[in-house]
């Protein structure tokens, strides 16, 4: 998955991010827990940050953590299965350990807030483990869509390349046209095709407002303006005149 993920690659960045921030919040956690000297095995935890912990859960969680900090400095595809999977067990140690709340068998020293804080933990991992992998519509162009369909990655499809070419070439000239009008050089023609093109996208956005106003109620006003797709230019060319 590295070729279908670059650094650069906005899912990237958001995997180690992610894994990056909980893991260093698990850290710290851990390190308050241990810095309190509470028993290892003790099922009467101390208050930390509004949890209960004991010298286990503590040792844990600095694990835990430095494991997601790892996985985020190894790169976005490792950060987002890591992710994912520690949030899967989040939310199993919720499930266990809500079974085991005032028994001997509380080794991490439970209690109902951290049981709580596990479930949403657990689901706020898997999220972003999951974010951009499973989700529902994924785009052609997603990294993962690309790669269970064995296809090579966006940056490296000669098609995908050939066409990001083309367009950049067509509007390179657009382009340089604006930044003349900007900058107020322009050549007469360089305001002409500028002047079209800003034309073009006012009829193309009414159009679209006449296409939406067909599929949904409008009012009279509303449908008599749809129905001409050439009144903002009309009402520009008579302001001219």
């Amino acid at each position: 998955m590295d070729r279908y993920l670059p650094p650069e690659h906005p899912l990237n960045r958001f995997y180690r991010v992610a894994a990056a921030v909980f893991g260093a919040c698990l850290m710290v956690f851990g390190v308050l827990g241990l810095a309190n000297r509470v028993p290892l095995f003790t099922t009467d935890g101390i208050d930390v940050l509004g949890l209960s912990s004991n010298g286990l859960l503590a040792v844990v969680s600095i694990v835990v953590g430095a494991v997601l900090v790892a996985a985020a400095a190894w790169g976005g595809p490792v950060a987002s299965t890591t992710t994912a999977a520690i949030g899967v067990l989040f939310f199993l140690s919720g499930l266990i350990n809500l079974g085991l709340l005032h028994t001997p068998w509380n080794l991490f020293a439970f209690a109902m807030s951290n049981v709580v804080f596990s479930f949403v933990a657990g689901l706020v991992l898997m999220f972003f483990g999951f974010y951009g992998r499973v989700s529902g519509g994924l785009p052609e162009d997603n990294p993962y869509v690309r790669y269970r369909h064995h296809e090579p990655p966006v940056q490296e499809d000669p098609e995908s390349v050939i066409a990001d070419e083309r367009r950049i070439s067509e509007l390179e000239p657009m382009c340089a046209d604006e930044l003349a009008v900007a900058e107020n050089h322009a050549t007469p023609e360089q305001r002409r095709r500028v002047t079209a093109d800003r034309l073009e996208h006012m009829r193309q956005e009414r159009r679209r407002a006449y296409d939406h106003y067909r599929e949904a109620g409008r009012t009279e006003q509303q449908q008599i303006s749809a129905q001409n797709p050439w009144a903002d230019f009309q009402q520009e060319d008579g302001a001219r005149g």
